[in-house]
């Protein structure tokens, strides 16, 4: 089994393969039409499969030749072999030893080519080499966290031959995996684990925001007990500085547990070490609704967890006792969708289903016409709305009932033209309202606690460029940037971080801050970005360019990586895009044609011809 067909006549066939199917197992293994030296030009890929049948590969044969035996270790990475035991059968036993494949997945545009050492074999040789080649596109790493990765990748692979044997093995190699991006995307599958928001709250509930961590497990070796396991080993190294785990520190699955499978009823019962034995019901409940929220998003056949711990139950939580203990943004279901008619007022309809077009203005003096809007931002509670004066220069805020006035401007910006003034703002979990000044003699990313007081300058160390949008995801804790450099613009997401020290009166005292960290790339493929929004917890939704092309609409993770499924119908002249975390309601965009939305299964629809700035709550 094997990496890329894509590279053209680079990808030429090292092999024959022949294929077996027995008790769900493909086994692939070949014919001894091997080359005995030069070089080996790819790895072929594999077929998609079935995803209820696991792959092998099969184990060295009897004098294979050193780039038969490169080529076949190169294979079996790519199998469903959860020890990789039948990999390691290429390696000489101190190497298989020492190796560690689950230190990092490396992913390569096509499988990795290889280039023998020149001597080429000799009879009496016993040591030879080749070096992996190739593009990278990707690299996951031990805590299974993806990062998109450019440039060339070169690793030496070094074989020898067993004097007594006569067997050619390899004994020196890199540590972790190197495959194709076909193959990684039929072998891994991306999955989020959950944590809470720490020191957050969400709305007036005062209720803990669940966070979103992408990891990547392999899709086929027990993916439901490398999420658990995944889960209990602690969130990845980018997101744990804000964000906590209810799983006491050291915590486990108990020995010998595994794998875990739900019963007939859709239950999972997860049995952990004894370093659990002593949580009250409250802690157990929140360990519970991490353990759903994550296996959830794995797969539709749990329904409902059982947490144990010494062998005795600690607690048991259903769907609805989740939703209890944390609030997710997908969860939340928006009562409006709002834009800016033609009266530049904000306005409102049902968020879907109707193919209604009767806007009602917002009550308040956001829809009463007497402030000209350009853009807006509702709260997600929908209570509060934000609305920036047509000409850019100043931000209101105001209450969403009827009577409301806004007052005086909360921000206001110097910039010279419209497009270097304010973007449109968005609120956070929290209920704090943030908004770019794009003045570039005073650019400023900034944010006002609860949407009032003295705005507050966000640090964002390592920004190199200007920020023309944002967007904060439901969770509080993530912000996405479009950020430009040198005419080229970058969908970017960082980690915001917040010091707090409130005095009396709950205002925030001398020492607070906001800081946004390590800003990382979601759209590495994009060099202009028109428009963006969050479109699920991990998910969003991007307008953009690459280099040399045409304008198009794709969904990304936040890791920079793309998610299954396809991409949005096409609709050209997007300028703004507005997506709900509730992936069930339809996208909204403001194009040449007006407002137009995408229900689920139906093609582009017109909402108003004269609208612009659409925008669910947030």
């Amino acid at each position: 089994m094997v990496a890329d067909r894509e590279g053209g006549a680079r990808r030429k066939p090292a092999r024959a393969v022949a294929v077996y199917v027995a008790g769900g197992a493909v086994l692939l293994t070949g014919c001894a039409s091997m080359p005995d030296n030069g070089d080996l030009r790819g790895v072929e890929s594999t077929p998609r499969q079935d995803t209820q049948v696991r792959v092998f590969a099969m184990p060295p044969r009897e004098d294979a030749q050193p780039s038969e035996i490169v080529q076949g270790f190169l294979e079996a990475l790519t199998s469903d072999d959860p020890q990789y035991a039948t990999a390691k059968q290429y390696l000489t036993g101190q190497a298989a030893k020492t190796w560690r494949p689950e230190l990092s997945t490396m992913v390569l545009a096509d499988g990795p080519a290889t280039e023998a050492d020149p001597a080429g074999v000799r009879e009496d040789s016993v040591n030879f080499s080749f070096t992996l080649t190739g593009a990278k596109v990707a690299v996951v790493d031990a805590e299974q966290s993806y990062a998109p990765a450019q440039g060339s990748y070169s690793r030496q692979v070094r074989l020898v031959r067993d004097r007594k044997s006569g067997q050619w093995r390899i004994n020196g190699l890199p540590q972790g995996v190197v495959m194709g991006k076909s193959d990684f995307q039929r072998n891994y599958t991306s999955v989020n684990k959950y944590y809470f928001a720490s020191n957050s709250a969400v709305g007036t509930a005062s209720q803990t925001a669940a966070v979103a961590d992408p990891v990547y497990v392999r899709r086929r070796v027990d993916p439901m007990t490398q999420m658990v396991r995944s889960l209990l080993n602690g969130p990845t190294s980018w997101l744990g500085p804000v964000v906590r785990s209810s799983f006491p520190s050291g915590t486990a699955l108990r020995k010998g547990a595994g794998p875990l499978t739900p019963d007939d009823q859709n239950k999972l019962t997860v049995p952990l070490n004894g370093k659990a034995t002593q949580v009250g019901r409250a802690k157990c409940n929140e360990m519970a609704a991490q353990l759903l929220f994550t296996l959830q998003g794995l797969t539709p056949a749990v329904d409902e967890v059982e947490v144990q711990a010494g062998g005795e139950q600690l607690c048991e939580l259903d769907e609805d006792g989740a939703a209890a203990v944390a609030a997710r943004g997908s969860a939340k279901h928006p009562e409006f969708l709002y834009f800016i008619d033609g009266e530049h007022r904000l306005v409102r309809i049902p968020p879907g289903g109707s193919r209604s077009t009767n806007a009602d203005a917002v009550p308040g003096e956001l829809g009463g016409g007497e402030r000209a809007l350009r853009s807006a931002a509702v709260s997600r509670d929908e209570h509060t709305g934000a609305g920036v004066a047509l000409d850019g220069k100043t931000l209101y805020v105001g209450s969403l009932v009827s009577g409301s006035s806004l007052g005086e401007p909360v921000v206001r910006s110097a910039g010279k033209t419209e497009d270097e003034r304010l973007t449109t703002p968005s609120w956070d979990a929290r209920g704090d309202l943030w908004v770019a000044d794009r003045d570039p003699e005073h650019p400023r990313l900034l944010v006002l606690r609860e949407g009032k007081g003295e705005p507050m300058e966000v640090q964002v160390p390592g920004l190199d460029g200007q920020i023309r949008s944002v967007r904060v995801a439901a969770d509080g804790v993530r912000i996405a940037l479009v950020v430009e450099n040198d005419d080229k613009q970058s969908l970017l997401v960082g980690r915001i971080e917040r010091t707090t020290k409130d005095v009396p009166g709950g205002k925030p005292g001398p020492g607070s801050g906001v800081s946004v960290f390590e800003l990382r790339p979601a759209a590495p493929a994009l060099e202009e970005v028109t428009t963006m929004s969050w479109a699920g917890d991990g998910r969003l939704v991007v307008v953009g360019r690459e280099e040399g092309g045409v304008q198009q609409m794709k969904y990304v993770q936040v890791d920079g990586s793309t998610p299954e499924g396809p991409a949005p119908d096409a609709l050209t002249g997007v300028k703004e895009i507005a997506a709900a975390e509730d992936g069930r309601l339809p996208l909204v965009a403001y194009s040449e044609d007006g407002i137009v939305r995408l229900p689920d299964g139906a093609q582009w629809q017109t909402v108003v011809k004269d609208g612009s700035a659409p925008v669910y709550p947030g």
